[in-house]
């Protein structure tokens, strides 16, 4: 399936129906009165949250959505029916923008999250409504109200709590393989994942995270050189980034350790918030390096790249060696930061001033 991330539709809520002008006509009773019924309510469209999708292609080509109409009241206290509501499903993570306005009309970060897109409008009064002791015949009847419109843009930040940031070809792809389920194309040549890829990665029984792949970053990237400044919105939600840094760079006369500081300044140029966010160094394919040299490697990296004494780590996707503990850092990390945002909102919803 191909995916897609971005996309523009418009929406549209049902138009009321109109209320009735009417009156009872009976044989052998007179002056029967009235009896116009209102007018259906228009239908609405929602956007629902749905773990079991995972792009917004089927946004890409199919872009109106109009719910319809509600009917018109008739006589005999006989109400219209209303418009059918529509649903539409979108990935977890989605985030839903009004076009003409930029406003967040909806963030579905949790499965099942429903928001009301356009709403549908209301049935019109029949003339049921307007008697009265000085008013026993009336005429007078309400339309239905026209439904909402919004032209509406689409983005899906994946939900993660780990996100994987380097150069393309440096085992990114390996390691998200090595240590979940995600089964992203490896090769032993050079290329670059195409879009995101998401991998469970699980540590006991019931503990586990999630671990977001996204397409290589090369310098320029804020200039629109490469793919993978299209991808960086999906570390947005990420609480640690893992800078994945090839340790054994071919020979072509490019320094590491310069690649990498232009790599956090593309982020930087990017979006400030993000580049704040938890960055751990990992150094892969350690087993092309000589058991002599890795020692001095770390602490070169160490010493030029972990900023706020962040932890680096040592590893071989290939070999898996040193996977497992960079996977248990992670899990204890994610555990407390979960600890700390529950903790938070429990002391949000206390209110001592209440008793």
């Amino acid at each position: 399936m191909k995916f897609v991330d971005e996309a523009r539709i418009e929406v549209q809520g049902g138009k009321g129906g109109n209320g009735a002008a009417s009156f009872r006509r009976e044989k052998f009773i007179p002056k029967g009165g009235p009896d116009g019924g209102d007018g259906g309510r228009g239908g609405s469209v929602y956007a629902v949250a749905d773990r079991n999708i995972n792009t917004l292609v089927d946004y890409q080509y199919t872009r109106k959505f109009f719910a319809p109409n509600g009917e018109n009241g008739r006589g005999a206290d006989c109400y219209g029916a209303g418009g059918k509501d529509i649903v539409l499903r979108m990935p977890v993570g989605t985030v839903i923008r009004d076009v003409d306005t930029g406003e967040v009309v909806a963030d579905l970060n949790a499965h099942g999250a429903k928001a009301l897109l356009a709403a549908g409008g209301k049935g019109g009064l029949g003339n049921l409504h307007f008697k009265s002791s000085v008013n026993r015949a009336p005429r007078q009847f309400t339309p239905g109200e026209p439904g909402e419109y919004r032209s509406l843009e689409l983005e899906l930040k994946v939900l993660a709590d780990v996100g994987l940031l380097g150069l393309p070809n440096a085992g990114k792809s390996s390691f998200i393989t090595a240590v979940s389920n995600a089964r992203p194309k490896v090769a032993d040549y050079p290329f670059t994942t195409l879009h995101p890829h998401l991998g469970v990665v699980r540590v006991g029984p019931e503990q586990s995270f999630v671990l977001a792949d996204v397409p290589g970053l090369i310098e320029g990237a804020s200039e629109g050189a490469g793919l993978g400044h299209l991808f960086l919105r999906h570390l947005s939600r990420t609480k640690v980034l893992l800078h994945v840094i090839d340790a054994a760079p071919l020979d072509d006369g490019t320094d590491p350790v310069h690649s990498a500081k232009a790599l956090a300044e593309e982020l930087l140029k990017y979006d400030p918030e993000l580049a704040a966010k938890p960055r751990w160094i990992v150094l892969n394919k350690m087993d092309l390096v000589p058991e002599e040299e890795r020692e001095a490697l770390v602490a070169r990296y160490r010493e030029a790249l972990a900023e706020d004494d962040a932890p680096v780590f040592a590893i071989s996707a290939a070999t898996r060696e040193g996977c497992d503990a960079l996977v248990k850092a992670l899990a204890q990390k994610i555990d407390e930061d979960r600890r700390a945002e529950t903790a938070f909102l429990d002391d949000e919803r206390f209110d001592p001033t209440l008793g």
